[in-house]
């Protein structure tokens, strides 16, 4: 059931256009690490930042919070800007004129992708770039919260299988979750 689910999932293409993405004047990505058992002495899967196995899995919504699009789950160790190249997230979007508006760890993307400032070493943000990060902030909390929806499932708190098989339960969730 998982693969015929996984199976009617969006490309990224498709997903994106206007007509499906909701008529989303730009989309939202992020990531997250679905913790998952070990298999074999696989370190690829180790994320140091969160201190367990796991893989990455990243997520686009529309800027109503709807699930656009759940792109394969790659190592746990890999990071959410290379994560954004390896499925060409930022290609697509520039080539279908798509506005993004990504977290701090899409710093140098490039392209159409909107960023908040970094604060230089020390030296504090002025008062318009603090509110400039304020009203990014503000537009991004659909993404997150669509996150938080895809941490609910029980197979992606603690999964006791292959990181191999979470892409196609995280594309089998995309599937449910569009198709409410």
């Amino acid at each position: 059931m998982v693969e015929h689910l996984a199976g009617l999932a969006p490309g990224l293409t498709t997903a994106l256009r206007p007509a499906n993405a909701r008529n989303a004047r730009y989309v939202l990505p992020d990531g997250t690490l679905a913790e998952c058992d070990r298999v074999g002495d696989s370190r690829s899967d180790y994320s140091a930042k969160h201190r367990c196995h796991g893989v990455n899995l990243q997520a686009i919504t529309a800027p109503d919070g709807t699930l656009v699009w759940i792109p394969p789950a790659l190592a746990g160790r890999a990071h959410d800007l290379t994560a954004a190249r390896r499925h060409r997230i930022t290609a697509t979007c520039v080539r279908l004129g798509t506005p993004v508006l990504a977290d701090k760890a899409c710093q140098g993307a490039g392209g159409i992708v909107a960023v908040p400032h970094r604060r230089k070493p020390r030296k504090d943000l002025t008062t318009k770039q603090k509110c400039v990060n304020r009203a990014h902030s503000r537009l991004r909390w659909p993404v997150e919260r669509a996150i938080a929806r895809i941490k609910t499932w029980r197979i992606l708190r603690k999964a006791r299988t292959s990181p191999n098989r979470h892409t196609s339960i995280a594309r089998a969730i995309l599937t449910l979750e569009t198709h409410r």
